[in-house]
């Protein structure tokens, strides 16, 4: 007869890295699903308002997202797509940043998917015009995470937020099948996953 922790093993397992790119700080965080369930691994930013360079900046964001991949070791990664404004300029760095992280996980032979910032929120919040700090709040009680542990900077929830949209994308029987009438419908029919 298997034992408890022997069926464990034979439960999938995937590590999901998820990027909010940026030119000053870019955010990343990192889970960990064991069959339909996900945890925190960790998540954080890489500031770059030190280096002036633009060029400098696009080859830390090289290092350090290869980093990230050589130390988790993720299946996949989930990336915020840049927000299109009105800024041409703006686009122009950002989407050179999006560029810089996705080679990054190329390179490493890491399989990408996009999501709209819209579709990140809505999959979070279940509505697309949330705020930052809403999605934050929302993914601190979908992940069990203590306040000391929240970080300072929105952008490392935000890519939280990505790698968690891909997680509830994955094709799971409990996003592909049920159909919730509200936020407070989902809640109530998966209190175990929220606990």
């Amino acid at each position: 007869m298997a034992t408890s922790d022997n069926m464990r093993k034979d439960i999938p397992e995937k590590i999901i890295l998820g990027i909010d790119p940026g030119t000053n700080v870019m955010g990343y965080g990192v889970l960990r699903v064991v069959g339909n369930k996900a945890n925190l691994v960790v998540m954080g930013v890489i500031d770059m308002r030190r280096e002036s360079d633009p060029y400098l900046r696009l080859g830390k964001i090289f290092e350090r997202v290869t980093g990230i991949i050589d130390e988790y070791l993720p299946d996949e990664m989930a990336i915020e797509a840049p927000f299109f404004g009105k800024n041409v300029q703006s686009m122009l760095k950002l989407g050179r940043a999006q560029g810089v992280a996705i080679a990054a996980a190329i390179h490493h032979d890491v399989p990408i998917h996009e999501y709209a910032p819209l579709k990140i929120k809505m999959a979070i919040t279940g509505q697309g015009q949330a705020s930052k700090e809403q999605v934050a709040n929302m993914l601190q009680r979908l992940l069990n995470i203590n306040d000391d542990d929240m970080p300072k900077f929105m952008d490392a929830t935000d890519a939280l937020g990505a790698a968690y949209c891909h997680f509830l994308q994955m094709g799971r029987p409990e996003t592909g099948a049920k159909h919730y009438g509200s936020w407070k419908d989902f809640v109530n029919r998966n209190k175990e996953r929220i606990k």
